[in-house]
């Protein structure tokens, strides 16, 4: 008996990303999600199921890449396809059934290595065996090392913006007293969660307060709304628990300012971008795959596919490696102006005083 799935375009909101790769926006979603629909509504697969799919069917493409002939080759690109297109099915059926699992996120990613390694070793070992070109075994050598890089940094890259995160959220708590209960927001959240939202013109969509200017570091505007509040009550007679605070809106704190003042252009493509679902990371592990095991293949062209998808893979990376340093500038900042409030508070209260 078929299990009450919800229709397709609220299978879509459930199970597609907001922001993902341009080819799994435009090559992908649009075959796997009514795929995972049909799969949940009429069958009992799980999500572990469909990633050991695409881990088999990943071998069946290395296995034909090994053959080294184009029309092997040819087979080898079509079953990659596939093999992603599982790939990404696994994860959209834990979103839309609840059967997601710490060790499935885990598979999937240990899998998804296993395949890139398995796959550039046959690519590159049969066009070895097929030309007795030695450039072919270090193109594989590349390749590994690329993916690695990849997700490496990205692992890297992930943890230091949580530390981050995480400094300035216990900053702000103990710079927060009890009549100051405004809440913390990072921008970059905001905009993923709006990404219709157009930071140059249509702020009040992004959030419910604008971003603080550099010269005004969040804390220090914090600190002065605390004070005007103190002063407020002292000039009352009313006793305190008269007074009805304002809802405060949450504070915003910005740590990709100074990218955006350096590539205004950049933000103005990123807004697009995100409007059609595709993450501004344009060239990342997924599309370097996809220009290796997919085009390369099909258009029997390994060797220029795949230095230039390893070079637009660098450039990228090297990218986002130069926003993270801007970002740490943003994070000094921002740490140092709560210094700034604590050394103002005092002063201010002295005087009142």
């Amino acid at each position: 008996m078929p299990r009450d799935i919800p229709p397709l375009a609220e299978v879509r909101r459930i199970t597609e990303k907001k922001r993902d790769a341009w080819w799994t926006v435009m090559l992908v979603d649009p075959v796997a999600t009514p795929l995972v629909r049909w799969i949940a509504r009429y069958t009992r697969a799980t999500p572990n199921q469909l990633t050991w799919g695409a881990f088999l069917v990943g071998l069946g493409s290395a296995a034909c890449f090994a053959q080294g002939d184009w029309r092997w080759l040819l087979l080898g690109a079509v079953l990659y396809h596939v093999s992603f297109i599982f790939d990404c099915m696994d994860g959209k059926l834990a979103r839309l059934t609840g059967t997601g699992s710490v060790f499935g996120a885990w598979l999937d990613f240990v899998f998804d290595r296993i395949r890139v390694l398995v796959c550039s070793v046959a690519l590159m070992g049969g066009q070895y065996a097929r030309t007795d070109d030695v450039l072919y075994l270090w193109l594989a050598l590349a390749v590994a090392s690329l993916d690695a890089l990849r997700y490496i940094d990205s692992l890297e890259i992930f943890k230091i913006r949580h530390g981050m995160r995480k400094q300035i959220k216990a900053r702000m708590r103990a710079a927060r007293k009890a009549e100051n209960q405004a809440e913390l927001a990072f921008m970059e959240d905001l905009l993923r969660e709006n990404p219709e939202a157009d930071l140059e013109t249509d702020r009040d969509t992004v959030a419910p307060l604008e971003p603080v200017a550099p010269q005004e570091p969040v804390a220090v505007l914090e600190a002065t709304a605390m004070l005007e509040a103190t002063a407020a009550l002292e000039a009352t007679a009313a006793p305190v628990s008269a007074q009805v605070p304002a809802p405060r809106r949450p504070a915003v704190v910005d740590l990709h300012q100074e990218f955006r003042r350096r590539f205004p252009w950049w933000v103005r493509c990123r807004n697009f971008l995100q409007r059609h679902r595709i993450r501004a990371h344009l060239i990342s592990g997924i599309e370097f795959q996809m220009g290796v095991f997919i085009i390369g293949p099909a258009v029997d062209a390994v060797v220029a596919t795949t230095v230039v998808s390893g070079v637009l893979l660098l450039v990228f990376e090297l990218a986002i490696i130069y926003k993270l340093l801007l970002s740490t500038r943003d994070f000094t900042r921002t740490i140092n102006s709560f210094g700034t409030a604590e050394e103002r508070v005092p002063a201010a209260t002295s005087v009142s005083s």
